[in-house]
């Protein structure tokens, strides 16, 4: 909490997302969730990285694959590997797109809001007398 007389910090925020047709379809949380499973090499395994149920995370998997028409994670069925699910060169893709994306945004907010802040900071009345 800013001191009184001294103005609070302020700062631009911006969220990105992908629509098909209107409808979300992917976003940071999806992409972590993707992230995750190219990790940890199980779906399994991913949940309890993101701290989510596997059910929420392959209710997940399963919505976007559905949404974008395309495969994101190939999982194999039983066996004694650990590593039982992985990314396709799709997902890989179009996660590693979507953060330089994100990176991007961001970085423009930054840039472009510095003259909007600063426009704010000057118009406030000066508290310290």
């Amino acid at each position: 909490m800013p001191s009184r007389g001294q103005p609070p910090e302020i700062t631009a925020r911006v969220k990105v997302w992908l629509e098909v047709r209107g409808d979300y379809v992917f976003g940071m949380g999806i992409g972590n969730i993707l992230k995750a499973v190219g990790q940890e090499g199980s779906i399994k395994a991913a949940a309890a990285a993101v701290g989510k149920s596997y059910r929420h995370i392959w209710t997940r998997i399963k919505e976007t694959e559905r949404a974008l028409g395309c495969a994101l994670v190939e999982t194999t069925v039983g066996g004694s590997e650990l590593r039982r699910s992985e990314l396709t060169p799709q997902a890989e893709r179009l996660g590693q797109q979507f953060d330089d994306l994100h990176r991007r945004v961001c970085q423009l907010v930054e840039h472009e809001s510095g003259a909007i802040l600063s426009a704010v900071s000057s118009s406030r009345p000066d508290r310290t007398t």
